[in-house]
């Protein structure tokens, strides 16, 4: 299942939950083993009076976690073109059912997010109670190169950025660094790359029967002043006016057009953007500006529902399983989009994204 599982002892009898993503050479990709694995030991910590802390991290110096197995799912996909196959209806609902459970323990949850953290490792991520970058952590949500959409909660973390930050890093894949990330709110703390032991030992120390949460605070705040001068530049914050005045349109064909013409623009981040963008799928740019526009209406619990549907209507479609073709099996780079131009995609098949594809009651309903 490539998941570590660990109880280590600290004072007065508490336990430290730690869970091991363990496929460094798939940077730690999710497949629906370690998604079982995970919820089934996060949920009985949950409930288990003597773990007091868990803390989520990755195997191998490149990633925490670059996304999820998607490669499976689009094999799923061929075997039922036209369907929603029922390996992707399974492991949509329980990945997103994982999220929603990070997002709500009840229990301290921190995540390690080293290196990259792409797709399903942000879903992991953004959801847990202390969020820790790294200097080498690259946050992205990449979903617009292989016909998706930012889906495991991309929803709710991009709507609520700042201005058009959060359309911008959903149409371009853009790369968030550490310091990006503490400053959208996407991170909470930045620790150094050799810190890690230093934090494990620091919480078997905490006595977490006496005002643990202060404890907790304070240690990470001594362990993070250690770290401060290894932070990279800001990127994203003193680009925030330019971004909020290209993507200042009334629909995603604008901010398709406004964004795609800079691909030979004097700033390398906007021109590799508009050059991500324009090898792009058209449909993932409709959904991104559609999603994260109904998202700020929304609660957690109905993000996720949401996206269910709009992962499973996903792989009823030509996109998905010819942008992960192009990018991750024939590795051409060169999708051939059933809708190469994002005007003409009639807005019906946009909406029908958002359809239920399953009778009966929503399989997340009891979120």
């Amino acid at each position: 299942m490539n998941v570590i599982f660990e109880e280590l002892q600290g004072q007065h009898g508490a336990r430290i939950g730690i869970a091991t993503l363990d496929a460094a050479k798939s940077l730690n990709a999710l497949t629906l083993g370690m998604i079982h694995a995970l919820d089934a030991q996060l949920q009985a910590w949950a409930t288990d009076p003597q773990i007091v802390c868990v803390l989520l991290r990755g195997n191998g110096p490149k990633a925490f976690c670059a996304g999820g197995d998607v490669i499976q799912l689009v094999e799923a996909c061929r075997a039922h073109p036209g369907e929603v196959p029922p390996l992707a209806a399974r492991f949509f609902a329980d990945e997103y059912r994982l999220d929603h459970r990070i997002h709500t323990y009840p229990k301290p949850l921190l995540c390690w997010g080293h290196g990259y953290v792409m797709g399903g490792g942000m879903g992991l991520m953004q959801g847990a109670g202390v969020r820790i970058v790294t200097p080498s952590s690259k946050l992205s949500m990449p979903e617009i190169s292989i016909g998706l959409f930012p889906d495991v909660g991309g929803s709710w973390f991009l709507s609520r950025l700042p201005g058009k930050l959060g359309l911008f890093l959903g149409l371009s894949a853009a790369q968030v660094n550490a310091r990006d990330a503490l400053d959208l709110g996407m991170a909470d703390r930045c620790l150094g790359e050799d810190q890690q032991e230093n934090l494990i030992d620091g919480l078997l120390q905490l006595n977490w029967q006496s005002q643990a949460a202060a404890q907790l605070n304070s240690l990470l705040r001594a362990l993070e002043h250690e770290a401060r001068e290894l932070l990279p530049a800001a990127q994203l914050l003193p680009r925030r006016e330019r971004i909020d005045a290209l993507l200042d349109v009334t629909d995603a064909a604008g901010a398709w057009a406004a964004l795609s013409s800079l691909q030979d623009d004097s700033d390398a981040l906007f021109a590799r953007a508009a050059k991500t963008l324009g090898k792009g799928c058209p449909l993932s740019a409709q959904l991104a500006w559609e999603q994260i526009a109904r998202a700020r209406y929304l609660s957690l619990a109905e993000v996720f529902r949401m996206e269910y549907a709009m992962s499973l209507n996903c792989c009823r479609n030509p996109e998905f399983p010819e942008g992960v073709r192009a990018l991750l099996i024939d590795k051409d780079n060169s999708p051939h989009w059933h809708w190469p131009a994002i005007a003409n995609i009639p807005q019906a098949v946009i909406d029908a994204h958002f359809n239920p594809s399953w009778e009966g009651a929503h399989p997340l309903a009891d979120l």
